[in-house]
């Protein structure tokens, strides 16, 4: 449930009415999250979210017209619907558009392929305020950033305390707050309260931007 005591709202922005529906029923089999609407474009999921004001968006990056970026970019920028997450759906882990829908506000990626489970739970993350990305994408995203000149990588760490900067490399690993408070034995309310801090002392808009700072950082590098 969320902090309301209602149902995690969704909408689902694919071209495929076929997955569209799939998708549907996955979610709606929970009882903690419901299916609120279904978009096949792009201009179709924006008009969705600022009408129904969904907690989370599936968006699909390829759509008709305008695009899962644009749209993503749309949703994140208008401040009357501020609340609602995006989880980008991709169907290969090398899709090129993937860095620039993270740019664009995106709160996650998840590959088409993956099981249910980690579908919902990356709805269930992403709705508390983390970001979710799967592995590959994960490591896919690692690889562009260090691939850049250092000098395209600023970073305001300097600021930043010991226990900090352990928080955003993991955080820039894509660990959840759940495997950082286990992995530095800490408590999952000093995890937020070190997030928050991070938040404001690197002027992030959301946890995602805290990746993105990781990576420029150097804090995460490639494992080729």
């Amino acid at each position: 449930m969320n902090d309301r005591g209602t149902r995690i709202r969704v909408v689902i922005a694919d071209d495929q009415p076929l997955l569209r529906h799939s998708l549907a029923a996955v979610i709606n089999a929970n009882h903690d999250m419901t299916v609120v609407g279904e978009a096949g474009t792009g201009d179709e999921v924006v008009r969705l979210s600022a009408e129904l004001r969904p907690d989370v968006v599936l968006m699909d990056i390829r759509m008709p017209g305008t695009d899962g970026i644009a749209a993503t970019r749309q949703i994140t920028a208008n401040a009357g619907i501020e609340p609602v997450k995006v989880i980008v759906l991709t169907m290969f882990e090398l899709d090129e558009y993937v860095r620039a829908a993270l740019q664009a506000g995106a709160s996650g990626f998840l590959l088409k392929d993956s099981h249910p489970d980690k579908l919902l739970d990356a709805i269930r993350r992403t709705h508390q305020g983390e970001s979710l990305f799967a592995p590959k994408v994960l490591t896919r995203l690692i690889e562009a950033y260090v691939a850049q000149p250092t000098g395209a990588r600023p970073a305001r760490l300097d600021a930043l305390t010991e226990r900090e900067t352990e928080v955003l490399t993991l955080v820039g690993h894509g660990l959840s707050n759940d495997e950082i408070a286990a992995r530095l034995t800490i408590s999952i309310k000093t995890v937020k309260t070190h997030i928050g801090n991070l938040l404001s002392k690197l002027q992030a808009r959301d946890r995602t931007h805290l990746v993105i700072a990781a990576y420029e950082g150097n804090l995460v590098r490639s494992t080729r």
